[in-house]
């Protein structure tokens, strides 16, 4: 009955902190509360009429929702990145950034399924992939494979910080043995999460623009350097606007985690372009669509070659040392980076695979206005989830949240 009582105090504590702020705070909730709402009224539209309302087809079949659940998933899994120096390395410089990293990866995973059930039209259909009633089909499926692991992902990354943030709110120390080994744990899941997904396409043998062996390593280099460009991101809005404190070193490490990642994501992009360029197969022509267009469709040139500069530049600042240790040219550079493997890593991933189609069939395939209006909405809730996640977790750290007896009686 006691930790029912205490709780019981939490949630009541977190409501109460929830719901109270600056007029900074209410105006960015009430903005995203503003920009979910249409989100769901665009939903509201696609579930009235169906999918046709997008501008996905049966020969384009993934697109926008597709493209944020792929880099999402990336996003989620860069947690790790400050898990494993906290728990398995004892960094102590990462420790306060570790609970922010850990929720921006809830908020992460809860807009991967988010964007799942968009995609497949609507949550009626979704009893499909509950093992036992639906038509699972595991192991064989990859699918299968990357639900499992999504939803594990999202259960570690939940229970870990909870069992941290329960215990300080009483004033106690979390035990290690408790928690440590769900973060070691979480270290090879988060790797896994992500070369799931990428195993996903490159097990298609209908798109040869997927059949890379690089997918994979790539994938969690564009993660590596995309989650903590994010992270880094958010950890000045905090220090901004919060009294919660992260040290610059703190950020300076991390940014030489986006810096290396980085660096290896643009070799393996070179190495992919001599791939695809240099000695040319009738399976690079999803490659020349994207970069140069074919027969005269062009539609992702400006997103493309708006994402391959801004990759290059910020690469090449962060490189050196003494403009990435100036704040400003580093949340610059966080920024477009961020972008940059956004776009890289959504349209210039998952729409040239069906293009051309396997009878050569050229259909181009931008998103409508429902699903930007679905997909924004989706953001937001990411957002939202993360405000309320962080606000709650830096009131218990700071020490403004604890459990008192009397609160109860």
């Amino acid at each position: 009955m006691g930790l029912f009582r205490v709780l019981k105090s939490l949630v009541i504590d977190s409501l109460d902190t929830i719901t109270k702020g600056s007029k900074k705070y209410h105006i960015w909730m009430g903005f995203l509360t503003l920009v979910m709402l249409i989100g769901m009224y665009c939903y509201s539209i696609q579930l009235d009429e169906g999918l046709s309302v997008t501008g996905m087809t049966d020969r384009v079949s993934w697109g926008l929702y597709i493209s944020n659940f792929t880099f999402l998933v990336g996003v989620a899994a860069a947690a790790v990145m400050l898990v494993m120096p906290t728990y398995v390395l004892k960094d102590i410089d990462f420790k306060q950034a570790v609970l922010i990293g850990e929720g921006l990866a809830v908020a992460a995973l809860i807009m991967c399924l988010a964007f799942v059930v968009a995609d497949m039209g609507g949550p009626s259909v979704l009893w499909h992939m509950i093992p036992g009633i639906g038509v699972f089909n595991f192991p064989n499926s990859m699918l299968t494979w990357d639900v499992i692991v999504l939803n594990g992902y999202l259960f570690i990354n939940i229970t870990i910080p909870f069992y941290i943030l329960f215990r300080h709110y009483q004033g106690k120390e979390a035990k290690k043995k408790v928690y440590v080994p769900g973060a070691v744990l979480s270290v090879f899941w988060a790797v896994g999460i992500h070369l799931v997904t990428a195993f996903l396409y490159q097990g298609l043998q209908a798109r040869p623009f997927w059949n890379n062996a690089l997918l994979g390593p790539r994938f969690l280099a564009s993660a590596f350097a995309a989650g903590p460009a994010l992270i880094i991101l958010v950890l000045a809005v905090i220090r901004s606007f919060t009294a919660f404190k992260i040290p610059n070193k703190t950020i300076k490490k991390i940014a030489m985690i986006v810096t290396v990642a980085a660096q290896i994501n643009l070799i393996m992009l070179v190495s992919e372009l001599f791939k695809e360029f240099y000695a040319p197969t009738h399976h690079s022509e999803s490659a020349y669509y994207l970069f140069f267009g074919l027969h005269g469709k062009n539609a992702l040139l400006p997103w493309i070659w708006t994402a391959i500069p801004l990759n290059v530049i910020a690469t090449v600042i962060l490189t050196f040392g003494k403009l990435r240790n100036n704040l400003y040219v580093l949340y610059f550079c966080c920024f477009i980076l961020f972008v940059a493997i956004w776009i890289e890593k959504g349209f210039g991933l998952i729409v040239p695979g069906f293009i051309p189609g396997p009878y050569g069939k050229i259909a181009e395939y931008l998103p409508t206005r429902i699903e930007v209006g679905v997909t924004l909405g989706i953001w937001a809730l990411g957002a939202f989830v993360f405000t309320i996640l962080a606000k709650t977790a830096i009131a218990i750290e700071i020490g403004k949240l604890r459990y008192t007896e009397k609160k109860l009686r």
